[in-house]
Order: structure tokens, then sequence, then C-alpha cells
């Protein structure tokens, strides 16, 4: 997978984690990352090491082989790795899947980063999958202990309200910026019947979530917290997909050798994801591309690099800034190119030219207000109104310049004769000063008939021609 890594169809590591190293955003990937300008639908998949999360993300890309499965997980699958994929079923939408490195190896050396990966995962997704393995019961809940660490991993605001006292955001501010949370139970062997009664997969995962009666509150943490944080829940439960021996050989196995109950588990699975997996929005209802995901990404590494905790509003006005200067930029260049492709240089009449800025400085703000978002006081949009008008003021002394050199340039070539006449004597006779007034009339009118001369006209060009031929 590494040799080929460079090819943007092929996963590539985004995030590394490295032993004894701070993560670190993966500049390669994030420069593909940051060149998607179409919306991207982030699909992110957590869990513990070894539990199959990389086959179900490669099938989500349709691909038999992507992210590396097996026995070489543990060394392939360090930090986040993203793969970038045209969207199967939304048009202008990219697919990113992030897979991650398992959680609680015991055999890394930086375990601590786990939270971290996890955090991130919730962070950068638009839907979180976590991948887990037989049931879910108190021991699954219990590996699922990353969930309870998020206040101390997240924050939403960058500055608590006022009353709060020092007390923990409140769970309502998370749960407006998590993602849906989809949880996958592999291998799983239990029948989904509650009471002798049949239940679907989604009712398996509320009931498992429900409070038990003389549960201490410390064992429900996790369940409380995965109420509490994310109102969007699914449950998917998969058969073991094939005997223990085969699923070592699993990435070449052909799908004839698998469980059929399990493949089309699996495609149930891709197609709830591809139909119903949102793209991913931030904070004020603004859609993140690819471009902005990118910066994302930067911003919270940094803040965790930093010994900071990554909060959400300042990743938001941090990236707001970068789209609002580069809202402002394409407007620009919109308008300039526009202005350019339909302005015949020089205009007949101001009036013209100020009718062309008036409809390309219209759709110019439309650019801009399509990119920008979170645009406190109008700030960056009065930033575009400025430079458009200085852009205007460019134009009109641009079409000044274009029509003065254009009458410079009719007027020379109409007066060339007359100056070759006048070098020749021609006009030193009895009744040639008469003729000269008379052909001089007559270019001068020749000239007021030439087309495309624009507003200079009545040019100094024009008046020192004639002053200089009456002194000839």
């Amino acid at each position: 997978l590494a040799p080929e890594a460079e090819n943007p169809t092929n996963p590539m590591c985004l995030i590394e984690n490295n032993p004894k190293e701070q993560l670190r955003v993966n500049q390669e990937a994030l420069k593909i990352l940051q060149s998607i300008q179409q919306p991207v639908v982030v699909v992110a998949i957590v869990g513990l090491y070894r539990t199959g999360k990389s086959y179900l993300m490669n099938k989500l890309a349709g691909k038999k082989k992507g992210f590396s499965l097996g026995a070489t997980i543990q060394a392939q699958t360090m930090g986040i790795w993203m793969w970038c994929l045209p969207h199967p079923k939304k048009p202008d939408h990219t697919l990113v899947l992030l897979d991650t490195e398992g959680l609680g190896d015991v055999e890394k050396s930086n375990t601590a980063n786990d939270s971290w990966i996890f955090a991130l995962s919730i962070l950068l997704s638009s839907t979180f999958v976590y991948n887990s393995m037989g049931t879910i019961d108190q021991y699954a809940l219990e590996k699922l202990q990353y969930v309870t660490e998020l206040t101390k991993r997240i924050k939403v605001k960058s500055t608590p309200p006022k009353d709060s006292e020092g007390e923990e955001e409140d769970s309502s501010d998370f749960l407006r910026f998590f993602p849906a949370f989809v949880w996958a139970v592999r291998d799983f062997s239990l029948l989904l019947k509650l009471n002798g009664k049949p239940i679907t997969e989604d009712e398996y995962l509320e009931n498992a979530l429900k409070r038990k009666k003389g549960t201490e509150k410390k064992l429900d943490l996790a369940k409380k917290c995965i109420r509490q944080y994310f109102p969007s829940r699914k449950c998917f439960v998969f058969d073991r997909p094939a005997s223990r021996r085969a699923l070592e050989e699993l990435e070449d196995l052909p799908e004839s050798k698998l469980n059929p109950d399990f493949l089309e588990q699996v495609q149930h699975f891709c197609s709830y994801i591809h139909e119903q997996a949102q793209a991913k929005v931030i904070q004020g209802g603004h859609t993140v591309t690819g471009t902005s995901l990118g910066h994302l990404v930067v911003t919270y590494v940094d803040a965790i690099c930093s010994g900071s905790i990554p909060c959400i509003e300042n990743a938001v006005v941090a990236l707001a800034q970068i789209e609002n200067t580069a809202a402002v930029h394409e407007a620009i260049t919109y308008y300039e190119a526009e202005m350019g492709k339909h302005l015949k240089l020089p205009t007949e009449t101001i009036e013209e030219l100020l009718e062309a800025h008036a409809q390309y400085e219209k759709e110019a703000i439309k650019v801009f207000l399509a990119r920008a978002f979170k645009d406190v006081n109008h700030e960056y949009q009065k930033e575009l109104g400025t430079q458009l008008h200085a852009k205007l003021l460019e134009f009109c002394s641009r079409n000044e310049q274009a029509s003065s050199d254009r009458c410079q340039a009719v007027l020379t070539q109409l007066f060339q004769d007359l100056e070759e006449e006048i070098g020749k004597g021609s006009y030193s006779v009895a009744g040639g000063y008469q003729r000269f007034l008379d052909d001089q009339k007559e270019k001068v009118d020749q000239y007021y008939l030439v087309p495309g001369k624009g507003l200079m006209v009545i040019t100094a060009a024009l008046l020192s021609c004639l002053t200089a031929l009456l002194q000839a």
C-alpha cells in the first residue's frame, strides 16, 4: 500500500501517530484533501484493534482492497487514514472515508493518543461508526470508555457561559455539532428478540443503552453519554463472515466462500451509509468542502499538539477567516474575468461601463455569499465592496487610456498624408492655406466618423495634432 500512497485514488495516512511522537498531519494527504472543492460526506470508523473495521470501509469504497486488513493492520493503520472517492449516490459530492488505528492495543507505545484519535474522528466526521465484536453488553460499553472523556477532549465554546461556574458544558451543546452515530456489531450470534418478541437492530441498541435499575451511575456513564451526545443513532449486526481460519485471508477470499447472511448485512450497511449519511456541516449550517475539512484537520491537530483542548467554536472562527478571505478573492477574480470577457474597451459612453460593472458586481457578491459564512458585521462583504469599487476605478482608468490610445492611432493614420504634403511644401503656394484648411477639415470630419474611439474623442491628442499642423 505504501508505494501507491501517492495516488489519491488509494488510502493515505492523514494524521500520523508515530511511536513516541505527537500527532502529525501528513502534508501530502492534506494537499489532496484541500484540492477537493465539493461538499464532503465524511464517514469515520473507530473500534478496538483487529475487529474488521477496514473491511467495512473497503466495502463502502466499493473496493475489495484498499485499507489494510489482517495481521498487518497494527503496523499499517497507525493514526487516521483517509480515502477520497466520488460519492456513489450523491452527484457533485466526495465520500471521505476515515479509517482509524485499533484502540486499546497494549503493544502500542503511545496508547495515550487513543482518546485523541477517538475525539478527532468525532470532530471530523459527519457519520461516526463504532465497530465492536460480539454483543452490546457491559464489557462492550466499558471498552467505549472514550465517549465518557469527550468533555475533557472537546470544547464547543471558547469561553464557558458566565453562570456555569466551572461546570462542564451542557450535553445539548455537543449534540448540535456531533455526527450521526452508527454501532456496527460484528460476529453477532444472538437472536434479535426481547421478552420473546422480535426486535429490530435499532431497538436492540436502544434497549442496550437504557439505564438498568440498580446499576451504579459509573457503570451507566457510557450509555448516558451516547444517549446525550448522539441524538441520531443506528445499529447494524453482522454474522461471522467465515471460519476463523478463512478470516486470515479475508481480503483475497471470494464472496462465494463468505457467509451469505453476512454479505447481505454488509450490503444493507453500505446502502444505508451511501443513501443516508449527510455532508458534513459546521456551526451556522455551512457545508464543509474538502478544502475546509483540511483546515479543520490542521486546526484541531495543532490544538492537541500545543497542549490545548480542540474547540469547535475556535475552529469555526479560524475557518471562517480563511474561507471569507478566499471568498473575497474568488469574487474579485470572477468580477475581473467577466468584465474582461464581456466589456470591450474603450466603451463609447461611461454609462456602458457602469452598466457592466453593476451586473458583474451583483454576480460577484453572489459568488462571495455562496462561500462566505459567519461574516460578523459584514466585515468581509464590506471589504469586497471596497475592492470592487477600486476595480471600477481601475477599469475607468483603463477605459480612458484605451480610448486615448485609439484616438491617437486614428489621428496618426489620418493626418499622415497631410503632414507629408506640408513637408513637400504643397501648401506654400498661392491659395495653399485655404486648401490646407479644407483638407484639415476633411480629415477632422473623417476622424469623427471612425467608430470605436471611446470617451476621449475630443482629446488633447487631437488638439495638439491640429496645433502642430497649423504651426507647420
